[in-house]
């Protein structure tokens, strides 16, 4: 499945370049199809799932054929087609399934967190702990149980054939700070260090601290760069804020993005080195499994 997310926005950009063929007004195509301008102009902007009789309406319109019109009408159904987290949208959460609508379809991902310890390489036990955590944040609005089956189902992706490759750099300040009682962050950091070796189509890899930047661009936030097969299909980044998160597909948005996670990869360490900084972090966890 493609993500219907980024086969929206490449829809809206398709109906935006053909309507501008014609020579044509928002006002002036929607009088034409019998539809309001608002919606209209929602469908450009990738607001809403296509419906398509709409679409066949707009390409008659516009007197589109042929192999075009297969092309354009097959990305609407995949527009509006429902991914599996759809069915689980209210107990996982819209920003986790935002993600999971990102990822479908991806060719490969590459991810920088900054404070967080990757969720598609998350241990449900870790998964759990943090989320508790969240709740003292954000009391009565997270569903723990929930949550933890749909990153269950978000890392399937990673495993089923044909998935995409996952490349992660964790900046150690992730690692270093606590994010859930010892016993469960040794688990979880110890899971990276065997992900990091073993895992064939996963690269982690982790940023130092001290690392030196190229021209000092320190990175503002976490983010995830998603590239799909289709060379039609925008390069997606996810920009991780308090809430919600901010998705951008306009390539000169995009691009900075792109150029920051190259500054990033020449920073961080091998993976090998990652794994052993690992291994080496969780060790040196206290046995104390106490809260503070």
């Amino acid at each position: 499945m493609i993500s219907p997310y980024v086969r929206r926005r490449r829809l809206a950009t398709e109906l935006r370049a053909l309507r501008e063929e014609a020579g044509l007004t928002h006002e002036q195509l929607a009088r034409r199809i019998g539809e309001a301008r608002t919606k209209l102009s929602r469908l450009e902007n990738g607001h809403i799932a296509p419906d398509q009789n709409d679409i066949i309406k707009i390409l008659d319109v516009l007197e589109v054929d042929g192999d075009r019109w297969t092309q354009i009408v097959t990305i609407a159904q995949e527009a509006a087609a429902k991914g599996w987290w759809e069915s689980d949208l209210k107990s996982m959460g819209e920003r986790q399934a935002l993600y999971a609508n990102l990822e479908a379809g991806a060719v490969t991902i590459c991810e920088y967190q900054q404070a967080y310890l990757p969720g598609l390489l998350q241990t449900p036990e870790y998964t759990k702990a943090a989320v508790t955590a969240l709740l003292t944040l954000r009391p009565g609005r997270l569903d723990i149980a929930g949550i933890v089956a749909g990153r269950a189902g978000r890392q399937r992706m990673l495993r089923r054939p044909g998935g995409p490759s996952y490349e992660v750099i964790i900046d150690e300040l992730a690692v270093r700070r606590p994010g859930a009682p010892a016993v469960v962050t040794r688990s979880q950091l110890l899971h990276l260090a065997e992900r990091a070796t073993e895992a064939p189509r996963i690269s982690i890899r982790v940023l130092p601290i001290a690392a030196p930047f190229s021209g000092y661009a320190v990175p503002g936030a976490s983010f995830s760069i998603y590239t799909y097969a289709d060379p039609g299909d925008p390069t997606v980044v996810a920009i991780e804020t308090v809430d919600p998160d901010l998705v951008l597909t306009e390539p000169d948005q995009v691009m900075p993005y792109e150029d920051q996670y190259r500054r990033l990869r020449d920073a961080a360490l091998s993976e090998e080195d990652s794994a052993a900084l690992l291994a080496k972090a969780a060790k040196e966890l206290p046995d104390d499994t106490e809260e503070p």
